[in-house]
């Protein structure tokens, strides 16, 4: 479906019964919504109601042209107006990769939109900078965000067919192709590298202390986030708190570890 938000169109596929209760879905870089697809149809067997959106730069109408339009406050405002479009009051959130910083922030600063939050990969924003102040790997895991800001980047990651998306992406085997083929698309690629191009650590130092039940998912095989990062999260939260950390698993958890990760979903949710 289109959702109409903030004068923006969003695509939303929607899922699960009627009644349900919603959940939002919210995915990263550089997937879309149907990095979700495999741990749908257990929510949606639960009994859950989902919406996983494809976020500001990958729904073809929501593709400002302003790098500005790119910071984190834009993709947490298009969730909450996302929500109300819906008529959702209030969701279960589940992020994945820059899905996750947008629902740190969602759980942050709307407490009352989010029931539970289930953050995959990327941890808390304030621990990720302290980690990133005083750990000299974590800098280096975060280098590669340096040549997805260049103006070169798009040349680089559509060569070949999309050859570095392919492989920065092989843990998930064909899948990759999909992602590959889909940032082809006129304006797609630019618009997703342009949360890259508009993030400065200034965005988040006022997050604060989540209050919503959160389970943080790790996988220690993440070559992104490193451990540091990971347990420091804890500290930024004040409810009921799980950090799961799945071994052998790399950063792509959703499609790595679809079964696992519907367990981890479906224990915070609470059904």
């Amino acid at each position: 479906m289109e959702v109409k938000a903030r004068g923006l169109t969003f695509d939303v596929v929607a899922g699960g019964p009627q009644d349900g209760a919603p959940v939002l879905l919210l995915h990263g870089f550089p997937q879309d919504h149907r990095e979700f697809d495999l741990i749908l149809p257990r929510l949606h067997a639960a009994g859950l109601r989902t919406y996983a959106m494809d976020q500001r730069g990958y729904s073809p109408g929501a593709r400002p042209a302003p790098v500005a339009d790119y910071r984190l406050a834009e993709a947490e405002a298009d969730a909450v107006a996302v929500l109300d479009a819906l008529g959702v009051d209030r969701a279960h959130v589940v992020g994945h990769d820059w899905g996750a910083q947008v629902a740190w922030l969602l759980a942050a600063r709307h407490p009352d939109r989010v029931r539970t939050l289930t953050a995959i990969s990327v941890p808390h924003p304030r621990a990720l900078a302290v980690a990133l102040n005083n750990q000299p790997t974590q800098k280096l895991r975060f280098a590669y965000m340096g040549i997805f800001r260049a103006p070169f980047a798009e040349r680089l990651l559509l060569a070949r067919d999309g050859a570095v998306l392919r492989q920065m992406m092989r843990a998930i085997g064909p899948r990759a192709a999909l992602y590959a083929r889909a940032m082809a698309e006129p304006g797609r690629l630019t618009g997703a590298l342009n949360w890259y191009r508009a993030l400065s650590r200034g965005q988040l130092a006022d997050v604060g202390k989540i209050t919503v039940p959160t389970t943080y998912v790790w996988s220690d095989g993440d070559p992104v986030v490193g451990k540091p990062a990971a347990l420091a999260t804890e500290s930024w939260i004040a409810a009921d708190y799980r950090l799961v950390t799945l071994r052998g698993i790399g950063h792509w958890v959703p499609e790595e570890a679809p079964q696992a990760l519907a367990d981890v979903t479906l224990a915070r949710i609470g059904v």
